[in-house]
């Protein structure tokens, strides 16, 4: 029936608008919405034949509302699950930026429509085009199509497992972004730590300003140098993300 067909189209985009909304790269600064909304339709049109029909005939007009906000809801959070890569590599520029000196200039990171600090926007950068390269824009949409046979159209629920969920999401947000700066934090301690021992041993030496110039320049040098070892930080968070999604919508479902 064309009713029945419209509306587990709507609730199936619905659920697509809320994930593009918050899905890394879709859902930047430079891709019209106008985008996101056909893509949303298109990804609607090819999901709904394969799921069975909504029955809302004799439905109250709160029902309705109730069940499109739950799959927006779905949506938003499928997305900021899939949108965490971006604030964690923007702590991890944030700790480099710190530690180098870099905390003062800024630059326009297009991933989180905001200005962001030089090492962060670079990061979030090479995140996107580690997205990209490894089709996980691809393999992520077909674990949107996936989560139908977990979380069924207005089956959603929000079970407690959920927010310890969100709750190891952030620790680990918070884990892989220290990773990803811990080797320019270690040579800053160490050029902090020499310094410390020349200022006891040289009292008329100014240890702030003789020890600026040299933590820039390592701290730079060194972020260059260990990119491929922060890219594979990044690789390994971005692995897990498929898996993570369906575990989401299968606790969601029950």
């Amino acid at each position: 029936m064309p009713s029945e067909f419209f509306a587990n189209w709507s609730l199936v985009f619905l659920r697509a608008s809320g994930l593009l909304t918050a899905f890394p790269v879709f859902s930047a600064v430079g891709v019209p919405v106008q985008i996101r909304v056909a893509l949303g339709a298109l990804l609607a049109f090819l999901v709904c034949p394969e799921l069975p029909p909504v029955e809302w005939a004799g439905a109250s007009l709160w029902f309705v509302v109730a069940q499109m906000a739950k799959e927006i809801g779905v949506g938003l959070l499928l997305g900021f699950l899939c949108r965490l890569i971006f604030h964690t590599v923007e702590i991890a520029g944030m700790l480099i930026s710190a530690e180098i000196g870099l905390s003062m200039p800024s630059a326009f990171n297009p991933m989180i429509a905001a200005q962001s600090t030089v090492p962060g926007a670079i990061l979030g950068q090479l995140a996107t085009v580690i997205w990209l390269s490894l089709d996980l824009h691809h393999w992520l949409l077909v674990g949107f199509q996936r989560t139908y046979g977990l979380l069924p159209v207005g089956a959603a629920q929000l079970p407690p497992a959920i927010m310890t969920e969100v709750v190891s999401w952030v620790g680990r947000m918070f884990v892989v972004g220290l990773q990803i700066a811990a080797p320019v934090m270690a040579v800053s301690f160490m050029i902090s730590l020499v310094f410390s021992v020349l200022g006891r041993a040289v009292a008329q030496m100014n240890v702030f300003t003789e020890s600026f110039a040299i933590r820039l320049f390592s701290g730079l040098a060194l972020f260059g140098v260990s990119a491929q070892l922060m890219a594979r930080y990044i690789i390994n968070y971005l692995h897990h993300l498929p898996e993570d999604v369906l575990r989401v919508a299968r606790l969601m479902g029950g």
